[in-house]
């Protein structure tokens, strides 16, 4: 985000898809907010949620691992009642 040329008018988009070995995959990426959003702040950061998205992730928490086995983005969500290996897909 501190990058030159980072568009300043993106936020940070937190939800999920259809896909994955599980059935759902976690979204994590930059994004302009859309009507069906709802706003909110982590740590400084603005993030915007498809407000159909809540009830996958509420509760879930986004932690970063940098683990010679394990790098990068882990979901630990509540909700997920089956992972994949990867951690990066779930079910309901």
């Amino acid at each position: 985000m501190a990058e030159e040329g980072f568009d300043k008018t993106q936020l940070l988009r937190i939800g999920v898809k259809g896909g994955g070995c599980s059935g759902m995959t976690y979204i994590l990426a930059f994004d302009h907010q859309q009507p069906n959003d709802n706003t909110f702040e982590v740590e400084g950061i603005e993030c915007v949620m498809d407000k159909t998205h809540e009830m996958y992730v509420y509760g879930m928490m986004i932690d970063w691992q940098d683990g010679l086995n394990n790098r990068g983005f882990s979901f630990k969500n509540p909700n997920a009642s089956t992972t994949c290996g990867c951690g990066t897909s779930f079910g309901v």
